[in-house]
């Protein structure tokens, strides 16, 4: 300081000099933006294939099955008003859908009996209940099903879960019971998995406001933590009905080859995928009616789980606005 009374002058030291090592290199905004619009028609092209598959396979069934509607023995009201399906030469020769279609969802019933609540509550326990080193080791073992060939399902059923059944009750070698468990089997990781995953993404918030208000762990996991992600708890169930609808290869080997309209899980039926399997062996010609028999069931097959999507999007979107 100046004693003269001059104000002080303060000298401000330079800042010491960044060395270039450290010095990031400054990114072209306009490179950038290119590189984002790449990205952006990558995206874009990958979802109009996606677009584009969906619509020819959809084109392919629509014309295979017109085709087959245009041969004289078969009619409209046959093919939908009928319960008895027998595509074979004979007087007899019928082509009712619902004898396949009634195998199908009584197959699809049976899976998601077992595959529903068990798949729920085992998300409940991992997400609710079990110690973070618990649900790293349960999780990824309980995944390990879903990597399973489904031949190796079909198998099991047919020589493992069949004599035990009949142990209870009169099964025959094929059954609905048996491919039904075993399909349930296959459906359980993919429940568990998405519920579990829907569960934990609730908000840590209403868990704690929940014990705030004096709840258990019980009742915050019924009463707060299943309603607020019913959302997603409904996608896992449909996907995974989805997935017991179109399931081929379980019930090809144990349900049975007899379509029939049946309620008793003790019979063997016939799914529509069964039936598919059945006749695309290379036997039917390219302009025989059984044939295009193949293209009506899976055109119908089709169109059931495009129904299924699209009440399980309404339901879904109802629960989502609820609670969001």
């Amino acid at each position: 300081m100046s004693t003269t009374g001059n104000p002080t002058t303060v000298l401000e030291e330079s800042p010491a000099p960044i060395p270039s090592a450290l010095v990031l290199p400054r990114r072209s905004l306009r490179g950038t933006r290119r590189r984002e619009g790449v990205i952006y028609g990558v995206l874009i092209l990958c979802a109009l294939f996606s677009i584009l598959v969906t619509a020819t396979i959809l084109l392919v069934l629509l014309k295979e099955t017109i085709t087959f509607f245009r041969f004289p023995e078969i009619t409209l009201g046959n093919f939908l008003g009928s319960t008895t399906w027998n595509p074979d030469l004979g007087q007899t020769r019928s082509f009712g859908i619902w004898a396949l279609v009634s195998g199908t969802l009584l197959i699809t019933a049976i899976a998601m009996l077992i595959a529903l609540p068990l798949g729920l509550i085992s998300a409940i326990y991992l997400s609710e209940y079990a110690q973070p080193r618990t649900r790293t080791i349960l999780k990824p073992i309980l995944e390990i099903l879903a990597g399973i060939p489904t031949v190796v399902y079909g198998f099991f059923a047919l020589t493992t879960i069949t004599p035990l059944l009949q142990w209870f009750a009169e099964f025959g070698v094929y059954n609905a019971m048996s491919a039904g468990i075993a399909v349930g089997i296959l459906c359980l990781p993919t429940v568990c998995s998405l519920s579990e995953d829907a569960l934990r993404a609730v908000p840590r918030s209403l868990r704690d406001a929940a014990y705030g208000l004096g709840g258990t762990r019980f009742d915050v996991a019924i009463k707060v933590v299943v309603p607020a992600a019913l959302s997603g708890i409904i996608s896992a169930f449909l996907l995974a009905a989805a997935r017991a609808i179109g399931e081929t290869m379980i019930v090809a080997l144990a349900a049975g080859s007899r379509p029939r309209v049946t309620i008793d899980p003790r019979n063997d039926v016939q799914t529509m995928t069964g039936y598919m399997v059945q006749r695309a062996t290379g036997d039917a010609s390219n302009f025989d009616l059984l044939y295009y028999s193949l293209y009506a069931v899976a055109f119908t097959l089709f169109i059931i789980t495009l129904g299924l999507t699209m009440v399980g999007n309404v339901v879904r979107r109802q629960f989502r606005e609820k609670y969001e």
